[in-house]
């Protein structure tokens, strides 16, 4: 039988040291009115970083996924920074639609749209815009960006390409083995 030691492996001086590491960062976060989870946001160029906190929540709402983390959502808006800073009428587009979410959310739940706790609830504002450019523009670059993600593919049972390796009908075209035998 195997003997397993229960106890902790870490000591105070261990813990000291990470507290130590860990209050410069949390100072400089909190300085800039960002918290650590949004931290990544800091380093926009053209947007604000609250219009892309907003964008990831209006990501994950139009393609949700549970089992994906917001780094993969994040990777997919983190472009249109660099876009809205080449083009004005991008950064307009993006950041006038946030402002209009941003403004349904206040009218109908008295908080921004990324403070809505309910997705059933954001999904009626989203459905609310549908029809303006800007949702159109961010649904269509996100099926591109979110999806085309190789880290992302093994998550959805994508095996990735298969033109080098001869095509499907070598490599997996009936491997159907999540449907039930008839």
């Amino acid at each position: 039988m195997r003997e397993v030691d229960r106890r902790g492996k870490y000591n105070r001086r261990i813990f000291l040291q990470g507290a130590a590491t860990a209050i410069p960062v949390v100072a400089v976060a909190s300085s800039t009115g960002i918290g650590i989870e949004d931290a990544w946001a800091a380093d926009a160029t053209a947007l604000a970083p609250a219009t892309l906190k907003t964008l990831v929540k209006v990501a994950r709402d139009i393609y949700p996924h549970d089992f994906l983390v917001d780094s993969y959502y994040i990777t997919a808006i983190k472009p249109w920074d660099t876009k809205a800073a080449k083009d004005p009428a991008v950064k307009t587009l993006l950041e006038d639609g946030v402002r209009r979410l941003d403004q349904d959310a206040q009218d109908r739940h008295k908080v921004a749209y990324v403070q809505v706790p309910w997705e059933a609830d954001r999904i009626v504002l989203l459905q609310g815009i549908e029809h303006t450019d800007f949702f159109k523009k961010v649904r269509s670059d996100l099926v591109v960006s979110l999806y085309n993600q190789e880290e992302l593919w093994p998550k959805f049972g994508y095996e990735g390409s298969s033109a080098e390796h001869g095509g499907y009908i070598h490599r997996g075209f009936n491997d159907i083995d999540w449907l039930p035998k008839v």
